[in-house]
């Protein structure tokens, strides 16, 4: 039976002052198939209810916990509880939040890294097959129209065999203790009890492997890892660099800091083949570079007609004209809109159009915890490589 309506998300998270969950907020309106009815937005019931009014939803539907929504929400017959719990949250709270929403029987969109442990994200992968629902995990630079060009390139073999592949994110704001100054994100974002083993690694270090393995296809087999805490008294390490090993014997470099001043968000990845080299900036994600032997470098632009024609992906991705760019919002949008037209294709038991299952899941989350365990091990191991568990 075809739903026609917008799907009905219950935020967990964002509340007053908090950066990620406005992010999500304003994302999955963007295309108008989903529409906000509920939430718990903070761990303080008064603030939870204050950015309920804020919001101007309806009182009875702004709880004071995540509990409290997943009870009283499974309650209300089927057409008007919510659909689906989006978890905003600091890093412990996903786990547990996501468990029980699954359990619950509601589809989720997750925050990234998924978990604080391997063990709990291949709990979750296995609750996730169990019960048959959607889960999305928001590594929201997958969403570029670009970056899915630049893996499609990959897959085409217009790039040949994979043969190197460097991928960064510096970032400045954490390069003096912040944390202390009481600064809401840093002093979660530093904490091990709210964060989990890695800091830098943890926060943005997984984006960039996300996105390495994302574009090439290429799982990361092994680490040779080094993590450095620059600034005294801090909990977590704020530097990060990694050598790599991929499958099919490609190798790898990646860099993630958070003490490099005047650095914003400056993701970037060069992949390099037998046949082509590709590039792309986050900072400035509506072009890829593409390098062949003996010919003048390539600049392909969002938003035109030959992206569209070799990517249906891209094109997919892709809302406006080019010339007028489109970038952080829509990236998470772009997320959501396949989210949702997978959780409406579930819903209605319907097969969902393969592009629309193109965003990262549950096995990208366990992913990102082994990449997380295994640079932790390796920084402190006094062996070269250190394998990537399974």
């Amino acid at each position: 039976m075809a739903i026609n309506r917008k799907l009905r998300m219950g935020l967990v998270g964002g509340g007053p002052g908090a950066f990620i969950g406005e992010v999500h907020r304003k994302a999955s309106r963007l295309d108008g198939e989903i529409e906000l009815v509920a939430g718990a937005f903070d761990i303080d019931p008064k603030k939870s209810q204050q950015m309920g009014k804020q919001l101007y939803l309806d009182p009875k539907r702004v709880y004071n916990t995540y509990q409290d929504m997943l009870k009283a929400e499974s309650a209300l017959p089927e057409g008007d509880r919510i659909d689906f719990v989006a978890v905003t949250t600091p890093n412990n709270w996903h786990f547990p939040i996501a468990r029980d929403a699954l359990k619950a029987g509601f589809h989720v969109m997750c925050e990234k890294p998924m978990t604080l442990t391997s063990k709990e994200a291949k709990e979750l992968q296995t609750l996730v097959e169990k019960k048959g629902l959607v889960f999305g995990l928001m590594h929201n630079y997958t969403g570029y129209p670009m970056v899915k060009l630049a893996r499609d390139m990959v897959k085409k073999n217009d790039v040949g065999k994979i043969r190197k592949v460097v991928v960064q994110y510096p970032q400045g704001w954490l390069a003096t203790a912040l944390e202390k100054t009481g600064q809401m994100q840093a002093s979660w974002r530093t904490d091990p009890k709210q964060s989990g083993a890695g800091g830098c690694v943890g926060d943005i270090g997984t984006h960039a492997a996300n996105l390495a393995e994302y574009i090439t296809g290429l799982k990361i087999t092994d680490i040779c890892a080094e993590l450095t805490t620059f600034v005294p008294g801090r909990a977590l390490d704020d530097d990060c660099n990694c050598l790599l090993k991929l499958e099919g014997g490609a190798k790898g470099v990646l860099h993630a800091s958070q003490i490099a001043h005047g650095e914003e968000n400056n993701l970037a990845i060069w992949v390099h083949g037998e046949k082509a080299s590709l590039e792309w900036h986050q900072e400035h994600p509506n072009y890829l570079y593409v390098r062949r032997p003996s010919k003048p470098e390539e600049v392909w632009k969002r938003g035109n007609d030959y992206v569209a024609g070799y990517s249906a992906a891209a094109a997919r991705n892709s809302r406006i004209p080019s010339g007028h760019p489109e970038a952080f919002l829509e990236a998470f949008a772009n997320n959501y809109t396949n989210f949702a037209e997978t959780v409406k294709s579930a819903i209605e038991g319907k097969k969902p159009d393969p592009l629309a299952t193109d965003f990262p899941g549950v096995n990208e989350g366990v992913r990102g915890m082994l990449f997380i365990e295994t640079v932790v091990a390796s920084s402190k191991s006094k062996q070269k490589w250190t394998p990537v568990k399974k």
